[in-house]
C-alpha cells in the first residue's frame, strides 16, 4: 500500500510538473523508500459463512518488508472449518523486484497443508505477477511447479469502487487451473475453479474496515468429477461477514 502510494504520486507528479520540478519534488520520497527499510500487513479477507456447511472461516493475507525495489513478501490464505476438524491453508515466500511502474516480479517458494483424519503437505515453485492494471484493476497472476513436476496457475483480479470516502464496494475474481490431473489434491485438468464475490466494506478507520458480502463459487471440468466422486459439492454461494484490516 505505502509503495502503491509512493508510485502513484511519482506518476502523477511526471504528469503535471515540468523536468526540473519533477526532479525536485521526487527526491525526497524516493530517497526516504530506498533508504528506510519498510513494512505492511493486510488481511485482504478475513470473513466466515455461517449458513455454509462446516461454517469455514477464510483468510487472504499479504505482507511484505524491504525497500522500494527489493522486497520479501509473505502470503496466506485458506479456509478453517470451525463446526468440523478439516481446512486447508496455503503459505508463500516470496522475493518480490519493481520491473515497472505499478507491477512487480515474484518468485519463490509455496506450501500447502491439507489438515483433517490425515494431514498432507505439497511444496512448489512459485513464478508471479502483483500489480495494478489500466483503471486500477488489482491483479495477481502466478504460475506454480509442484515437486512432482505438477503445473499449475492462479489468478486473483480485484477492484475498489468508492461508493463514498468510507462506503467502498470490491468485487473479487479468483481462478484457478491446472496442467495436470492431482486427485490426492482434488485437482483436475484444466479449468478447477471460480471464485466470484462482492464485498461492501465501511472503513471506520482507514486500517479496519467491517464488511458484509456475497461470495459464488463453482468447480469444473474433472476437478468436479473429482468432488462428485468424494460426495461433496461442486458449487457453493452465501453470505460473508468479516473485517478488513493493515497495518
Amino acid at each position: 500500500m505505502m509503495r502503491r502510494t509512493g508510485v502513484f504520486l511519482l506518476l502523477t507528479a511526471l504528469a503535471v510538473l515540468p523536468a526540473r520540478q519533477l526532479r525536485a519534488q521526487a527526491q525526497p520520497l524516493v530517497r526516504f523508500m530506498n533508504e528506510h527499510t519498510l513494512a505492511f500487513v493486510l488481511f485482504d479477507l478475513l470473513e466466515t459463512s455461517p449458513a455454509l456447511d462446516g461454517r469455514p472461516l477464510q483468510w487472504d493475507m499479504d505482507a511484505w518488508v524491504g525497500k522500494m525495489y527489493n522486497r520479501l513478501w509473505i502470503r496466506s490464505e485458506g479456509e478453517l472449518l470451525t463446526a468440523q476438524r478439516g481446512g486447508e491453508a496455503e503459505f508463500q515466500g516470496l522475493y518480490s523486484r519493481v520491473v515497472a511502474p505499478y507491477w512487480d516480479l515474484q518468485f519463490g517458494a509455496r506450501f500447502d497443508v491439507a489438515y483433517g483424519e490425515q494431514t498432507r503437505t505439497r511444496a512448489h515453485l512459485a513464478l508471479g505477477l502483483e500489480g495494478l492494471a489500466p483503471y486500477w484493476f488489482e491483479l495477481k497472476p502466478t504460475l506454480f511447479v509442484s515437486q512432482d513436476g505438477d503445473v499449475s496457475a492462479s489468478l486473483v483480479a480485484s477492484h475498489d469502487l468508492f461508493i463514498t470516502q468510507r462506503l467502498i464496494l470490491q468485487p473479487r475474481l479468483e481462478a484457478l487451473a491446472a496442467v495436470q490431473e492431482v486427485p490426492e489434491w482434488g485437482v483436475g485438468r484444466g479449468l478447477n475453479r471460480v471464485d466470484f464475490g462482492l464485498r461492501l466494506r465501511f472503513e471506520l478507520v482507514r486500517e479496519f474496515a467491517p464488511y458484509i458480502g456475497f461470495n459464488w463459487s463453482r468447480l469444473y471440468g474433472s476437478a468436479a468429477d473429482l468432488a462428485r466422486a468424494e460426495g461433496e459439492a461442486t458449487r457453493t454461494s452465501g453470505f460473508v461477514a468479516g473485517v478488513r484490516l493493515w497495518y
